[in-house]
């Protein structure tokens, strides 16, 4: 073989290489940007507040808050695992089936029921440290929604279930937001007949409140994304 012919096998011999390291340099990539494509899978765990208690299903507040975050850009499915009367208890008994396996976030917003009832602040802490157990196991973000007691059971029973939600917090590593109801508990004009469940309106103004908290959630579930693409 003359010398400019074995120049010419080699060269491309080496563009032939370079292609194919190119080609797996771009098979690596591909299921990283297809996974942060991906929508994020936000699941709102809860009671009634959360399954939208007497609403319109476009108007619960998983719907409402979906369209408010899509609306700002982000791409995001928020699942309505929201069940009436659910206390802390009944919760943890459906956990495995109300949480599926692709959920990257949880908005937990359980323990209105216990406090109305009356249960042992201590029981109430502990199903809800279960839950949220569960949660880091499965490497799931969680924001927990609080809900401060009734007064009607006295300055030591409002103390202890008013500590439980930011205590968790600290321990899980959880985000927090104080008061699901923040701007709308007790005002006649956003809450039904009863005076304990949002109307669609009331509903709107607790997304609003509760938004730049979710929006910090969904930061947490994109950096845990990133960290994963570059293992």
């Amino acid at each position: 073989m003359k010398p400019k012919q074995r120049a010419s096998t080699f060269t491309g011999q080496m563009v032939r290489a370079m292609a194919l390291v190119n080609l797996w340099l771009l098979a690596l990539a591909v299921p990283a940007a297809a996974d942060e494509a991906r929508p994020i899978r936000i699941v709102a765990f809860g009671d009634s507040l959360t399954a939208g208690y007497q609403l319109n299903q476009d108007q619960a507040f998983p719907v409402q808050l979906a369209a408010a975050l899509k609306a700002k850009g982000h791409a995001v499915d928020v699942a309505n695992a929201g069940v009436s009367g659910d206390t802390t208890a009944a919760g943890l008994a459906r956990f495995d089936w109300a949480v599926p396996d692709d959920t990257e976030a949880v908005i937990l917003a359980l323990g209105a029921n216990d406090a109305l009832r009356g249960i042992d602040p201590d029981v109430a802490r502990d199903n809800l440290d279960q839950i949220l157990t569960k949660l880091r196991e499965r490497n799931i973000d969680v924001l927990i929604a609080g809900m401060p007691p009734p007064k009607n059971w006295g300055k030591d029973y409002e103390a202890r279930f008013g500590a439980i939600y930011s205590g968790l917090a600290e321990k899980h590593g959880a985000l927090l937001y104080p008061f699901f109801l923040e701007g709308v508990a007790l005002d006649p004009k956003l809450n039904l007949a009863d005076g304990l469940h949002p109307t669609g309106e009331g509903i709107g103004v607790i997304v609003e409140k509760i938004l730049p908290s979710v929006e910090e959630l969904i930061r947490r579930v994109e950096a845990r994304r990133g960290t994963a693409s570059k293992s």
